[in-house]
């Protein structure tokens, strides 16, 4: 079967999957149907908010559904009708084997990581917290236990000593659009072989690093670490959820930093400061060098502007 002629049903919420979405309509695919999250309060008003896959699937005229649960009954039967050949799903929640199993090519999903590394809910920011050189986006089958699938296709992210989880994200997005539009082409016309993870070479699946959900004490800076585990720390949480430490008894989120390896001469997290144009924090073996930061209370400002509008205590 030609891709073109291959039904499609797009499962995704966010402005990540957006652009997986906007590559299939680009190229004339047959996406019958868009399922996304139900609108959602937000903002100081409480608003409903579309999400940004809906948003965009209705300027596009796609046929929407806004389950409340993916096993309710009525949801299922709409799907149904739909006659997908095969389901794409991107930044989605878990889905119950009735949805993912029901197309007769099954489902397909995207992962950003090298599967089987960083399974899990964030594998974006643990490749950069764990300071991986590369990562990359992968295409695979769905199956019963989370990102275990037998995988499509797969391409290689370099990252760099400042990459931000940010900067990968962006960058990821049109890669994997990419990968999905790649991987359907081929799947579609049945010359692409699923690989089950376990057949990868050189992987032990007992030690292979995981992507778990982040957490308040993943973000807590602890500044006995090394320097440079503390700067891929700051730069894969970067620019959320963010590192915090406490300063002054307030909350201090930094969003970008540097580092040096050096005898600092003061206890590890301790600071010093010229009032006006750096900030340095003590680590376990060097300083840790503030370049982007937001106190509790204000905004989101490079070191130097904060220091101008506020004064801290100098070692």
């Amino acid at each position: 079967m030609d891709v073109k002629d291959c039904r499609i049903v797009f499962l995704g919420t966010p402005d990540f999957a957006v652009t997986v979405l906007e590559k299939l309509v680009t190229e004339g695919c047959q996406v019958v149907g868009v399922v996304t999250a139900p609108d959602k309060p937000a903002g100081r008003g409480m608003q409903l908010t579309q999400s940004a896959v809906k948003k965009f699937a209705i300027e596009k005229g796609l046929n929407v559904l806004q389950p409340l649960k993916l096993k309710d009954s009525s949801f299922i039967d709409e799907l149904k009708e739909l006659k997908a050949d095969v389901q794409v799903v991107v930044a989605f929640r878990m889905l119950p084997e009735i949805v993912w199993n029901m197309p007769s090519m099954g489902t397909i999903n995207l992962h950003g990581s090298l599967l089987p590394k960083y399974r899990g809910a964030a594998p974006i920011n643990w490749a950069i917290i764990n300071g991986e050189k590369e990562t990359g986006v992968t295409t695979f089958k769905l199956k019963h236990e989370i990102d275990t699938g037998d995988v499509l296709m797969q391409e290689i992210i370099p990252i760099s000593e400042t990459m931000t989880a940010g900067e990968l994200h962006d960058t990821m997005k049109g890669i994997g659009a990419n990968l999905i539009y790649q991987t359907l082409d081929h799947y579609c016309s049945n010359t692409l072989m699923p690989k089950p993870q376990e057949q990868f070479n050189q992987i032990n699946l007992d030690e292979i690093p995981s992507a778990p959900k982040l957490h308040t004490d993943t973000s807590r800076i602890d500044w006995n670490m090394p320097a440079k585990k503390m700067h891929d720390l700051i730069r894969g949480l970067s620019p959320s959820p963010a590192a915090f430490t406490h300063m002054d008894g307030k909350l201090l989120k930094i969003y970008s930093a540097t580092y040096t390896i050096a005898d600092t001469g003061l206890t590890a997290g301790e600071y010093k400061t010229d009032g006006k144009s750096f900030l340095q924090f003590a680590a376990a073996d060097g300083w840790v060098s503030i370049v982007e930061l937001q106190l509790e209370g204000k905004k989101k400002m490079e070191v130097d502007a904060f220091l101008r509008g506020h004064r801290i205590h100098q070692l």
